[in-house]
């Protein structure tokens, strides 16, 4: 397998080695710079949980942000990343490593001086993607525990949407302008329907899931089936939902720069369509609860 050789130690955590293939790398695993000195022989097999940042630029980055970082940051987030790939079972973007110690690093000086910043999608980021989430809570906790700090759980929706990021090989930006896109068709929804969906229901979790398949849909560039007659069916009986429908797929093809298939407008009308029927029958109902 072969071996790297020291080429500096930044810190016990991280160091610059000569790779047999990759040339300069950086080296993160815990422990690894320990009592390591230049043109020191570590044999790749017997590190274990180790990291190696391949991409030039990357490396860079990361060298200039280790001085400026805890160690045990460095430590916690190695083992914060380790622990998505085991449980993803899916290749990491090695950017993550930048990303995140960076943006918990931030966060942690935001809350040492008690500066909030408040998460506009939360909701959105848990209900889109419930397993990142679900890494980004274990993050959150090892990284309080082990820093002895209290982040906010707004910071668990900014974390899962780095791991979003690193898992689908996309940049930050527009996983963050996909959740925001979200919002803002349920905020249109909601005025449309003059109705505000209760955000643990049901309902919420069935609409978001919906617009985060059709963004997905148009990200891999899939075709949906033409349905002519559910077509003709949903604008004959549903004339005000298949128009916010309509409305709704035009946002999103400004937003994306991607054609919507007319098909996605039939089935969002469904969504919405039993939507206008939930509002309907609870108003039914408290006017019977009235009398």
């Amino acid at each position: 397998m072969g071996s790297i050789t020291v080429a500096k130690v930044l810190n016990n955590n991280v160091i610059i080695a000569q790779h047999p293939q990759y040339a300069e790398v950086v080296v993160i695993g815990k422990g690894i710079g320990y009592n390591r000195k230049s043109r020191d022989q570590i044999t790749l097999s017997s590190v274990e949980k180790m990291f190696i940042l391949r991409n030039q630029e990357e490396q860079e980055q990361y060298k200039q942000l280790v001085p400026q970082v805890d160690e045990k940051l460095i430590e916690v987030v190695q083992e914060i990343v380790l622990h998505i790939m085991q449980s993803s079972n899916q290749p990491l973007n090695e950017h993550i490593h930048i990303a995140l110690t960076d943006h918990i690093s931030f966060a942690i000086r935001r809350s040492e001086q008690n500066i909030a910043i408040h998460n506009p999608f939360l909701y959105e980021t848990k209900e889109i993607y419930p397993e990142e989430y679900r890494l980004a809570e274990y993050a959150v906790r090892r990284i309080n525990e082990t820093m002895a700090v209290t982040l906010p759980p707004d910071e668990i929706g900014f974390v899962a949407l780095h791991i979003v990021s690193a898992l689908s090989n996309r940049h930050i930006s527009e996983v963050r302008e996909h959740s925001l896109l979200i919002g803002d068709l349920v905020a249109i929804v909601e005025d449309n329907l003059d109705y505000r969906i209760p955000r643990d229901s049901l309902d919420y979790s069935r609409l978001v899931t919906h617009l985060r398949f059709v963004l997905e849909r148009l990200r891999r560039g899939e075709t949906v089936r033409e349905t002519s007659s559910l077509d003709d069916l949903m604008k004959r009986e549903y004339p005000e939902m298949y128009s916010l429908s309509w409305k709704l797929t035009k946002i999103i093809e400004q937003r994306v720069r991607i054609p919507v298939y007319p098909a996605e407008v039939s089935y969002l009308t469904i969504h919405l369509q039993r939507l206008a029927q939930k509002k309907e029958d609870e108003a039914d109902m408290e006017q019977e609860q009235g009398l």
